[in-house]
């Protein structure tokens, strides 16, 4: 329980991964920091994402070369922090006459090399389709692709991480707490949760994505309305059963001049996405059956079999709050993000609204964010610390991810392939946290299948937050996409008794 006389020196709202990327480094130089977040840790944008840690290479056709050097950047940097949850892809990227002509596309590629300091990453590679296996699964006519490296990572294990990497530096991490208002006093933020708590900082960070300008709506006695505006788009994906054996990822064009990617998902599937729509506040976060058949379509143009709405298995959406630039189309507005700061006449209590972002720069806007406050709490004035610290789990070189599911696999002998696999992609060398002395499957409980047991979930909701068979399911594993009704009351149940 949260002390109600405590003072924090940070109070940050919202759960995803730039709330808790900012509470963790600033946990990490020693403030005292309480983040609130409304439902479960990334329950809306940040595991609605086409879970990619890249560059972004079509930024590069609106000149955001800031923001890819960044992205690039920081590609390599998550890897190495995370190399349990973050992986190395390769994405093949045909060549369709008619469209982006081919020595664009080679040269966008070549920037794309050299514009970031790749280092452990392999360079772009032309591919002969006629030959390479990437074109068995494609339709005939497709002859050239290029080969290029961009991550892979399991979004909302990244926000969790993030959360108890801050909560073991000190952090206090509230789900279910949602902000209703907020006020100063006596140079003081006073934070009041829809339960009645009231929480104390003197300094606030409104990290509350798509939410960020309704937060703003709660505050009493704004100092400097922000000018930003922010602009909703909605990317949608879908599931299907698995289209292709190869390990690598497609990256496609379409005629409207937009892209989309097929990714290998969760061994069995591909995920396809995504669409870029306007969303207006208060419509529902789904896929619309406008864009199910948009990809479909879309993947139906270049996959031998075509791809039908009644194939998709699963869809989910996630709203983007990007910064409103002026963009004519969804497609064409920026990934980047501003700051805004308000705070008052003695320049105390200020609050930071975070605009805009994207996953794969979380880290550095977190350091930003982190930065900027220092001049209100001197202890965030400290040396950076995230670009180097492992995430937990993450401790261990990239070269080694194979040795952890092995050396799981050796300590467990009872445990199935799959399930190790699954295990070292979602807890590293924390699995041993929960696995403890287990001799046999009985050791670890109820079996909820596919590798779920009570040991597991007893560990999500002791360490990691989750509450419902929802968030154990779809956000800190993907087990949801094998599980079947009964398995999922079952876990309900199991839960309920908590």
């Amino acid at each position: 329980m949260t002390d109600p006389e405590a003072i924090y020196d940070l109070a940050i709202i919202g759960g995803g991964v730039n709330g808790c990327g900012i509470a963790r480094d600033a946990a990490g130089r020693g403030a005292k920091v309480i983040l609130l977040e409304r439902g479960d840790l990334a329950s809306g944008t940040s595991s609605g994402s086409t879970k990619l840690i890249h560059g972004g290479l079509r930024y590069l056709e609106h000149y955001e070369f800031g923001l890819v050097r960044e992205s690039l950047i920081e590609r390599e940097r998550l890897w190495a922090i995370a190399p349990h949850i973050i992986w190395p892809l390769r994405f093949v990227l045909p060549y369709r006459q008619g469209l982006r002509p081919r020595w664009l596309i080679r040269l966008g590629l070549f920037i794309y090399d050299h514009l970031g300091g790749r280092k452990l990453l392999p360079a772009t590679r032309t591919l002969d389709l006629r030959s390479d296996a990437a074109g068995l699964p494609l339709k005939p006519g497709f002859d050239t692709a290029f080969e290029y490296s961009d991550g892979w990572v399991d979004d909302a294990r990244l926000v969790v991480l993030n959360a108890r990497d801050a909560a073991d530096h000190g952090a206090q991490i509230r789900t279910q707490s949602d902000v209703t208002a907020m006020r100063r006093e006596g140079g003081l933020w006073l934070v009041t949760c829809a339960d009645g708590s009231v929480v104390k900082a003197k300094a606030a960070v409104n990290a509350a994505g798509p939410a960020v300008l309704s937060l703003l709506d709660r505050v009493e006695n704004q100092f400097s309305v922000t000018q930003d505006k922010i602009r909703l788009v909605r990317g949608s994906h879908i599931v299907v059963k698995r289209m292709f054996t190869d390990p690598r990822a497609y990256f496609f064009q379409n005629p409207d001049g937009r892209i989309f990617f097929a990714i290998p998902y969760e061994d069995d599937f591909t995920l396809i996405g995504t669409t870029d729509a306007d969303h207006q506040p208060g419509d529902p976060i789904k896929a619309s059956d406008e864009e199910i058949a948009y990809l479909c379509a879309g993947a139906s143009e270049y996959f031998r079999k075509p791809v039908i709405p009644a194939d998709v298995v699963w869809s989910y959406a996630g709203v983007r709050p990007l910064v409103d630039d002026g963009s004519g189309k969804p497609e064409t507005a920026s990934r980047g993000y501003r700051f805004d700061v308000d705070t008052d006449d003695s320049d105390a209590a200020p609050l930071l609204s975070v605009f805009g972002g994207k996953i794969t720069t979380y880290r550095h806007l977190a350091e930003s964010a982190v930065a900027k406050l220092a001049r209100w709490l001197p202890q965030l004035g400290g040396p950076s610390w995230t670009a180097t610290k492992p995430l937990p789990g993450g401790d261990f070189p990239v070269s080694d991810t194979g040795v952890v599911g092995d050396t799981l696999h050796n300590q467990y002998p009872f445990l199935d392939a799959a399930t190790v696999k699954r295990l070292a992609r979602t807890y590293g060398t924390r699995a041993n946290d929960w696995l403890g002395n287990a001799q046999r499957t009985a050791d670890l409980g109820q079996d909820f299948g596919h590798g779920l047991t009570a040991a597991e979930v007893d560990y999500l909701v002791a360490r990691e937050w989750a509450r419902t068979a929802e968030d154990i399911l779809w956000r800190r594993t993907k087990l949801g996409l094998r599980f079947n009704a009964a398995q999922t009351s079952a876990l309900a149940q199991y839960l309920s008794q908590k």
